[in-house]
This record gives structure tokens, C-alpha cells and sequence, in this order.
């Protein structure tokens, strides 16, 4: 497999290796120290992202992304997207503003911003839509 050039060649890469359950090849475009960031909670760090990401593949949980709009400027990537993320009949949809750094081929930062309260909402109407079937 020939490595991305571009910064946003090496995002769309990992976010599409993830959603295809690729945990290794989305895990060899993340660097060693990487950093990651999401609304509210602490950052991650390293190690511990990747032993996340392969939890969450243990675990089954799926994950889709749909892309709206991405920008790069040099080794930085921003991403308007929608991220669905999902156990078995359960699934939740989110908007989601994504800032990534990328040096050498690999992400440093990963920094996603979203709304608890849509991300909430979203799983409610899931287990609405399990329920109700």
C-alpha cells in the first residue's frame, strides 16, 4: 500500500479505514503520540487511542462517516461531517467539526467539536426506533 501525500488524503484515509473496520491500517496513519480531543471529555493520548480504537472494534461498534465539506491548508485538515456511530440495531448521528494536524503522513491531532445535545438526542431517537419496531 503506497502511503497518502496529502494531509487531507491521510484524513479521509483514516476516517474511511475506520468505517470499513480497517483498525490496523486507520491505526498506522495515527502517530505514536498522537493527541485526541472531543467536546467535554479529557484528551487521550498515544497508547491509549489506539487501545480505544481497537476496543471499539472488539466491541462492535460500528462506525460511518458522511462527509460535507473538507478544507486543508497545509498540514491542517478541517472536517464538517457526520459521524453515525452504532451496536448492533442501535445507532446515533452527529454533526461533527473535526480539526486534524498531520506531519510526516501521520495525525498528531485529532480534535473533534460537536453538541452533547444532538449527540443525546440522536441516541434517544435510536432506541426510540428499536423499540417501536
Amino acid at each position: 500500500m503506497t502511503a497518502p501525500t496529502s494531509a487531507e488524503t491521510v484524513v479521509r484515509s483514516f476516517l474511511e479505514h475506520l468505517a470499513r473496520k480497517e483498525t490496523d491500517a486507520a491505526l498506522a496513519l495515527l502517530d505514536d503520540e498522537v493527541v485526541w480531543r472531543n467536546t467535554g471529555l479529557p484528551a487521550f493520548e498515544g497508547k491509549r487511542v489506539h487501545a480505544m480504537l481497537r476496543d471499539m472494534e472488539k466491541r462492535g461498534v460500528g462506525f460511518e462517516v458522511r462527509w460535507k465539506h473538507v478544507a486543508a491548508d497545509g498540514d491542517t485538515v478541517l472536517t464538517d461531517r457526520t459521524d453515525v456511530i452504532g451496536m448492533g440495531p442501535w445507532e446515533t448521528s452527529f454533526s461533527v467539526r473535526g480539526t486534524f494536524e498531520v506531519r510526516d503522513g501521520k495525525i498528531v491531532l485529532w480534535d473533534d467539536a460537536f453538541s452533547w445535545l444532538e449527540l443525546l438526542g440522536s441516541g434517544v431517537v435510536g432506541l426510540a426506533r428499536i423499540l417501536t419496531r
